[in-house]
């Protein structure tokens, strides 16, 4: 594997599963680090997802599966801890006996870049210059594919997520892993992917998409050597299938199919399952409950391998 700044990969990025006690809140102080991206969801019912960050504030949920605007309440995510985060009572994250899964980010950077002459001034950010990672909080008042904000990673991002807050609009993931040119595809669909003529990021700019007026937040990600990667791959429709190579043991795989329709974005994670292959998946474009067959992975030393005739 490639030299890494990051020795434990853990406590920049880990999935907490839990079951809470009937009645009350919840509270995990697992994790080791102050989260600054929460993204939970239900495993054994059909409640929405939920993204929340540090930069918006708790409260504020937006869903993966739906385009809707933030959805604020007050017995959701209540408290980013030191070492966890607490949830309210609201069933949608604290249902008694219903068991949850949720994935957790830590930026904690928030002053620092330079405005320069940036086109677009984050209002809030936060980043994680080490593990290539930021949660930037903008508007927008016309739709310019020259317009840019200044990043502070350090390192060229190749996954954005971004999603309006202010009003119904489809979730937009742009990538330029697929081809080397801006992709875009929808969280909240399972449509293929489609070209973009926004601008590519720089090691210093990213360039948002986003076509109409309005309050946004971007999560931006950058390849980090042992800790992150992104990619693509080529299925062959068969149980022994493609070998992807990360250089290091993942802990948290999304898939999406490009090509075509077919399926959602498949999500799975090292702690849902103890053993190889995992069956245990959710879709970050469904409310669906985890479901435990179709989608086969083997969590390797050094990448994944897909066990499936489906992804």
């Amino acid at each position: 594997m490639a030299y890494s700044a990051i020795t434990k990969p853990s406590l920049h990025f880990d999935s907490y599963i839990y079951t809470p006690a009937s009645g009350g809140g919840h509270t995990n102080n697992s994790l080791g680090f102050q989260p600054d991206l929460v993204w939970y969801k239900q495993r054994n019912g059909t409640e929405d997802h939920g993204l929340y960050d540090s930069v918006r504030g708790v409260t504020n949920s937006i869903r993966s599966n739906t385009l809707s605007a933030t959805y604020t309440e007050a017995q959701l995510l209540t408290a980013f801890g030191a070492d966890g985060f607490t949830v309210g009572t609201n069933t949608n994250v604290n249902a008694s006996s219903q068991t949850f899964a949720s994935w957790n980010w830590k930026m904690g950077t928030t002053s620092g870049i330079s405005a320069g002459s940036q086109t677009i001034t984050p209002s809030s950010y936060s980043i994680n210059a080490t593990a290539g990672m930021g949660i930037y909080k903008w508007s927008r008042t016309g739709a310019s594919t020259t317009d840019y904000f200044s990043h502070g990673l350090g390192v060229t991002p190749q996954l954005a997520i971004q999603k309006r807050t202010d009003g119904s609009q489809d979730w937009y993931v742009n990538t330029t892993v697929i081809d080397g040119t801006n992709d875009n595809l929808h969280l909240n669909k399972t449509d293929a992917k489609e070209d973009d003529s926004t601008t590519v990021p720089t090691s210093t700019n990213y360039y948002p998409k986003s076509p109409e007026t309005g309050d946004y937040i971007t999560y931006l990600f950058a390849p980090i050597n042992g800790f992150s990667s992104f990619n693509t791959y080529t299925g062959n429709q068969n149980a022994d299938g493609p070998f992807i190579y990360t250089g290091f043991k993942p802990a948290w795989i999304m898939i999406k199919n490009t090509s075509d329709g077919d399926d959602g974005w498949i999500i799975e994670n090292n702690k849902a399952s103890a053993y190889n292959p995992t069956y245990n998946y959710l879709v970050a474009s469904s409310s669906a409950a985890e479901g435990g067959t179709g989608f086969p992975i083997d969590f390797l030393s050094n990448g994944f391998k897909i066990r499936g005739n489906d992804i």
